[in-house]
């Protein structure tokens, strides 16, 4: 039986109070604004477009590779008003590391760089000479304030000084450097610092690396701690976080090849330690430098430009840089050199013998040590406490009963549960049965295998609880063409329709050979299959007047010849346009090191099992609260889909999406799931919202925003226009949302990572108690019968790392709404949900990833080589309720902590149902999931998100079920986005 917890601690800390205060001094290094002229007239040679400011992001790259104890901040635009800062700084104690000899040459290479071009070396020596003419030069002592900020926001929230954001957290790193080094029992981790640019949040220190003897040879691995600093709304304190992972190096090389594995248009980064400096005169550092790799279009590979930022050819250098073939070839041998150079690792180069990712236990010590560097101005956040409401699961819990014939009983009652929500949600699909008929749920099956084509019908028959075969023909007949099987229940008539997915339709998109297509390319084979499964359903009897699901087998995206020829979004596309819905599962094969055939059982149960949820077949979490909430109280959720084009056209799109649950009274968990269509300005069954977000789904196209009033029609806007722009458009999408929310009450609900950008009110230094924005008027009262919930993830380490307090032993994991005791109870608008880990991860909170250890039936066990999992802290800011009308915080915090326990899953969702919905529809949208992302962070743990914002911890079994819109369960604390800035680099 699990421990009951009475508090939770966090891996944070934060001032003793708002007057806190410490000082530090730096060597600061201003950009040389008497250089812009001459600069910009360089850059604009021949442009017709000229630019508006001096580009430096490649600089700020060489200068982190180069000279690693330098923070480059970002550079401040004058002209829209920000403030003046330095560009560079650097503790006062540390020797200069840019001496003039070492500035000049970086000089020469920066200005070679933004002009190459044989026709401009005249223009740039005479501006290389005229800048050194001019030479900038340090500013000594330097003061910066590193705790107290500005006044808090309006709404009370703290608001840190831009600077704070990578001076403190380099600060902080420092101290934890200074400590005594820490003793895991096997050994001593020692840590060195990373380079910190303009785009990387905090401060990351890495361990040495550390040798696992794996079953095919030795691996390596290093302990990762990173330092962040953020703010909690109304709470006028900021914290720091101190997140702890594991992060895995590239060692083993192909038998044919000879060197590691780096798959086409991905790149990889490199931690360097070189021997002596590489700039002449530059004092030597104990912080790693970094580089990437890529693929060149010639063949082989070489660091991206030739070098860091491109900027390193014909530089005079004191030691050559390292060649990429080098370590490409002999990786352990660098890296065994004292880590001369070392190659993060990613999923895509193969498997990896560590398991990634810290267990609870081990990760309390860690920041336990971590956390005594704390000067007394800072001190760790007091334990969480429990809830002072009761009950923290729904009214309706999932029941696990653990002998027969409880269990038989117990799955004959899901299964009726599910034929009476199928039933109940298909009443509410346009042409929709009278009432006195019994609905019927069509479903197709398009299959490739026999053996998965037996399997799907077998587990549709169990899930649902299905007598008889439907009349399934004998082995003689065979399925020969479309097969139509039937079933009858009290609650509906089961249709399904077996086909076969006959010609080419599964297969490659047409594309020919190769791994990289033009865009145009690329849209015609989608656009051709598309209208290939379209016509091929269509002739076959599909377009129904409701919508119908079908469950499609295919190979996995790892059997298609390339990413562009994957068929999978094509298939969905040409569905949607018969009506039909799709769900995928994978062809079972054995492969080496994967054989899906072992688990098609489970695979096609749970493909059944989340194609029948888009048709809006769901078991509602009841609140258990009562009259703590308003009677018929209802769930909308919104969220931004991001069609992110940043691989090849660097733009970014967007479709805002809502979702509105209203429960049903009757008591059997059933709702009414809708979802906004805004051309019809109504809200629309849910399934009935998905197809027709196939209108808006991203068919690579050469699209360029519309231009402003003036401009040619090819001048591309601005990123800071577009995002105007959409920021507008969304605020008048979310007013048409909110106008049909009024008259009954209803809790809003936002994923704050993932809408804040384009509506900025949830922005901490913006949002205020009880008000709302939603364009550009000020903010006002909320809505009587609107409440506005944020909800946050771990998502950028955004929530801190935690863990359940046990005094008596392994501190290890609780499930339930946490409140801060420090903040008065009955003004308190901030609560923390936690939920227990999947049950299908059996690793002891107290494994030990670094040292044997001797486990509870007295072996010495090692847990290196497995994958740890952390259910992540979600923070739930009630930022808008009705406190005189007796509305309670708490509880309608509780209410939505609620909402990540679904009786029909067998985990906890990492998101509140609502907004679980809302982001599942993002399958509808894009074609596949954001890989700028999962390329931002490459191994990104087995913690990444299937679905967008969701944190998934799918079973390894179920990692064959191709493309599925899956249910994503709470577990774990996913790096759901670029963490630490490098390419290739474990997440936790």
């Amino acid at each position: 039986m699990a421990r009951p917890y009475e508090s939770i601690r966090t891996a944070a800390a934060r001032p003793v109070s708002v007057d806190a205060s410490v000082v530090e001094r730096y060597r600061a290094l201003p950009f040389p604004e008497q250089w812009t002229g001459a600069l910009l007239t360089l850059c604009n040679a021949g442009r017709e477009k000229p630019l508006e400011t001096v580009p430096t992001f490649r600089m700020d790259q060489v200068v982190q590779a180069l000279a690693p104890d330098v923070l480059v901040r970002p550079r401040p635009n004058l002209r829209r008003g920000e403030e003046r800062d330095h560009w560079l700084y650097v503790p006062e104690a540390v020797p200069d590391p840019l001496p003039d000899a070492a500035l000049t040459g970086l000089l020469g290479a920066w200005l070679r760089d933004l002009r190459p071009e044989p026709e401009y070396r005249s223009l740039l020596s005479e501006t290389r000479s005229a800048l050194l003419q001019r030479l900038p030069r340090w500013q000594e002592g330097v003061r910066v304030e590193l705790l107290r900020g500005g006044p808090p926001t309006e709404g009370g929230t703290a608001a840190p000084d831009a600077r704070q954001f990578q001076l403190t957290t380099d600060w902080l790193a420092r101290r934890v450097l200074a400590l005594e080094p820490y003793d895991y029992g096997a050994g001593r981790l020692r840590f060195r610092a990373m380079p910190r640019g303009p785009r990387d949040k905090g401060a990351e220190l890495v361990s040495q690396a550390l040798e696992f003897e794996g079953r095919k040879g030795p691996e390596w691995f290093s302990v990762v701690l990173n330092i962040t600093l953020h703010t909690v709304p109304f709470d006028p304190l900021p914290r720091f976080h101190v997140h702890s992972r594991i992060r895995r190096y590239a060692t083993r090389v192909g038998a044919r090849s000879g060197r590691l594995y780096l798959p086409f248009g991905r790149r990889t980064t490199v931690l360097l330690r070189p021997r002596v400096p590489w700039l002449p005169g530059a004092p030597a550092s104990e912080r790693f430098a970094v580089a990437r790799l890529a693929w060149r279009p010639g063949g082989g590979y070489d660091w991206v430009g030739g070098g860091p930022a491109g900027m390193l050819r014909g530089m005079s250098l004191t030691e050559s840089f390292p060649d990429a073939g080098s370590i490409i070839t002999d990786p352990a041998g660098w890296l065994t050199d004292d880590m001369r150079a070392a190659v993060l690792y990613s999923t895509s180069m193969g498997s990896h013998e560590v398991g990634a990712g810290l267990m609870t236990d081990q990760r309390s010590k860690i920041a336990e040590w971590a956390l005594q560097a704390l000067p007394e101005e800072l001190r760790p956040v007091p334990a969480l406490v429990r809830s002072r409401l009761s009950g923290s699961t729904p009214a309706n819990p999932r029941q696990e009963p653990t002998k027969e014939p409880a269990k038989a009983e117990e799955e004959r009652r899901r299964a009726e549960a599910r034929r009476r929500g199928a039933a109940f949600a298909l009443r509410r699909l346009p042409a929709a049965p009278a009432a006195d008929e019994l609905p019927t749920l069509e479903t197709w099956l398009l299959w490739q295998s026999p053996a998965m084509r037996d399997t799907a019908i077998s587990a549709l028959v169990a899930h649902l609880g299905l007598k008889g075969d439907g009349g399934a023909p004998s082995a003689e007949e065979g399925y020969d063409g479309t097969v139509v099987l039937d079933w009858q229940s009290p609650e509906l008539t089961v249709r399904l329709y077996c086909r076969r997915l006959t010609g080419s339709l599964g297969q490659d998109l047409a594309l020919g050979e190769g791994t990289r297509h033009t865009r145009e390319a690329v849209t015609a084979a989608i656009r051709a299959r598309r209208e290939e499964t379209a016509a091929f359903l269509t002739r076959e009897g599909g377009c129904a007047a409701a919508p119908a699901l079908a469950l499609v087998e295919i190979d996995r995206a790892e059997d298609f010849s390339s990413a562009d020829h994957d068929a999978k979004f094509a298939l969905r596309l040409g569905c949607s346009d018969a009506g039909i819905l799709t769900q995928f599962v994978a062809v079972p094969k054995k492969a080496k090191g994967y054989n899906s055939e072992k688990t098609k059982e489970f695979r096609a149960a749970k493909a059944w099992d989340d194609g029948l949820r888009q048709l809006g077949v769901r078991v509602h979490p009841e609140h258990s609260l009562g009259k703590r909430l308003p009677a018929g109280l209802r769930y909308a959720a919104v969220w931004m889909v991001r069609r992110n084009r940043r691989s090849r056209t660097k733009w970014a799109g967007y479709v805002p999406v809502a979702v509105l649950v209203t429960p049903e009274p009757s008591g059997e968990g059933l709702a009414r799931v809708e979802g906004w269509d805004d051309e019809a300005r109504a809200w629309v069954p849910y399934p009935v919202m998905l197809l027709r977000l196939t209108r808006q789904s991203e068919v690579p196209t050469e699209k360029v925003p519309v231009p402003r009033d003036g401009e040619a029609p090819s001048a591309r806007l601005s990123w800071r226009a577009d995002m105007t722009e959409q920021r507008q458009a969304t605020e008048e999408w979310l007013q048409r949302v909110r106008r049909t929310l009024r008259g009954t009450p209803t809790v809003l609900l936002a994923h704050g990572q993932n809408m804040r950008s384009h509506w900025t009110w949830l922005q901490d230094g913006a949002v205020v108690r009880d008000k709302f924005r939603d364009g550009h008027a000020p903010a006002r009262r909320l809505d009587p019968d609107l409440r506005l919930v944020r909800v946050r993830t771990a998502r950028g380490d955004e929530t801190a790392q935690w863990w359940g307090v046990n005094p008596d032993g392994a501190n290890g994991l609780a499930a339930h709404l946490w409140r801060d005791p420090s903040a008065e109870p009955d003004s308190a608008r901030v609560f923390w949900s936690t939920t227990p880990k999947a049950r299908t991860f059996k690793l002891s909170v107290a494994a030990d990833k670094l040292a044997p250890r001797v486990n509870t039936k007295g072996k010495v066990t090692v847990d290196t080589d497995k994958a740890a999992w952390n259910p992540g802290l979600v923070e739930l800011a009630v930022l808008g309720c009705h406190p005189g009308d007796g509305d309670e915080p708490e509880a309608l915090a509780l209410a939505v902590h609620q909402l990540r326990q679904a009786p029909d899953l067998p985990d906890a969702l990492s998101l509140p149902l609502p907004l679980h919905l809302a982001g599942l529809a993002q399958e509808y949208v894009l074609p596949t999931r954001n890989d700028a992302d999962a390329a931002a962070v490459g191994d990104a743990d087995p913690d990444t998100a299937a679905a967008p914002g969701v944190a998934t911890a799918p079973a390894p079994e179920e990692s064959a079920v191709e493309g599925r819109t899956a249910d994503i369960p709470s577990q774990p604390s996913a790096p759901e986005g670029d963490r630490s800035a490098l390419e290739g680099a474990d997440g936790d």
